[in-house]
């Protein structure tokens, strides 16, 4: 087959074929055991653990079921290209989510991520807990577009000190989380009895911020536990209002997504107050058990929002698949993220790196199975809910 730059499939499919076979499993289940037997008892719980009965979880990996995809032939797909332009960079419609704690999935935590990111030339949205400081992490990835997650304070010179951190280590974007303002009730985490917090992981970030440091009695080298319990004291701020949004969307320089949107209104909302986008997500279902699926509440979103602002979608994400549904329904791009934590336990950076190139070509293969060469092609048309198929339904039409 003919192909061009932008189509990573049939060379990911010869790659694997013809060299030693996969660096890490490429199945997402197959991948996600080989990382629990990597993992220790925190991590095992805190990576796949969901809010109370996981059925959140659940409905986000159902729900992309629910809509299938419509392929169309003869439609000259021989040279693809599915990279799309956000916060003014090129890359795939792919990014890897905000998770934190990664110094608790592997040894070199998100520092082997950004290595990995860097070599599939995917986006990273790197956490505020990331267990090594903002500005490392940035180093590492380099050119590769980078976004900086905000978890607000409820001490305001913190907040303020990240976001200049972000701007002056060169990060493209802020993606601020509005769906935890405090932690959901994480059974998995709880019967644990500990987060990968409790043991200093995840605080690189704040350990070396000037001002999370002058809340503290001692410097954390002296004493990370107690500078550990301070963190937990000031991490998240359920006070939070839209106005104070508006004020984070004025103040920054940098394009502002917010993010844990599920509404249309609110998403109306955040782009009323001056965020240049938004991302539809259940926080991976780890903040409300029962809630609907992030796939679910994305068409209205879209809808609501698309035409002014970016829309991204994170939560169900597993396959090349489910990332071309999410752009039928009007994601501009995706973030994945238990795809890649499985991979960095289980591999490292090249477990990181394996799964997004086996992402990425699983997507470019669809699409072009699918007739579709580029994002801008991958429309509504492009899926069907199961409720129109079958007896009672009609042909698909995209509605």
């Amino acid at each position: 087959m003919v192909h061009g730059p932008g189509n990573p499939g049939p060379e990911r499919v010869a790659e694997l074929v013809e060299g030693d076979g996969p660096a890490v499993p490429i199945g997402f289940e197959e991948l996600r055991a080989a990382a629990m037997d990597a993992m220790d008892e925190t991590a095992k719980a805190y990576v796949p653990g969901g809010a109370g009965s996981e059925d959140t979880v659940d409905r986000n990996r159902t729900a992309f079921d629910r809509w299938r995809i419509v392929p169309r032939m003869l439609r000259g797909v021989a040279d693809r290209d599915l990279t799309v332009e956000l916060f003014g960079r090129s890359h795939p419609p792919v990014a890897l989510a905000p998770i934190g704690a990664q110094d608790a999935i592997h040894e070199e935590g998100e520092l082997a991520t950004a290595r990995g990111a860097r070599e599939a030339g995917v986006p990273m949205c790197l956490s505020t807990v990331s267990g090594a400081p903002m500005e490392a992490v940035a180093e590492e990835l380099g050119s590769t577009p980078k976004w900086f997650q905000l978890y607000w304070s409820s001490e305001p010179e913190v907040t303020a000190s990240l976001l200049d951190r972000a701007a002056d280590a060169g990060f493209d974007a802020v993606v601020l989380t509005v769906d935890t303002p405090t932690l959901g009730w994480r059974e998995r985490v709880l019967s644990a009895g500990a987060t990968p917090f409790d043991d200093a992981h995840g605080l690189g970030t704040y350990f070396s911020d000037p001002a999370f440091r002058s809340l503290l009695d001692v410097p954390p080298e002296e004493d990370p536990d107690a500078a550990a319990e301070r963190f937990h004291e000031v991490f998240g701020d359920p006070s939070l209002t839209w106005a104070d949004i508006e004020a984070v969307c004025a103040e920054v320089d940098l394009p502002v997504v917010v993010k844990g949107v599920l509404h249309p209104e609110d998403a109306r909302e955040a782009v009323d107050r001056g965020a240049a986008g938004v991302s539809v997500s259940t926080h991976g279902g780890r903040q409300v058990d029962g809630s609907l699926a992030a796939v679910e509440a994305l068409p209205a979103v879209a809808d609501a929002v698309g035409s002014e602002a970016t829309v991204l979608l994170d939560s169900g994400i597993r396959r090349g698949g489910d990332v071309f549904r999410a752009l039928a329904l009007g994601a501009d791009a995706v973030m994945v993220g238990r795809p890649y934590a499985y991979g960095l336990a289980a591999g490292g950076a090249a477990g990181v790196r394996s799964a997004c190139a086996n992402l990425l070509a699983n997507l470019d293969l669809v699409a072009g199975l699918c007739g579709r060469r580029s994002v801008a092609e991958i429309g509504r048309d492009a899926v069907v809910h199961e409720t129109r198929l079958g007896p009672g339904g009609s042909w698909p039409t995209g509605e």
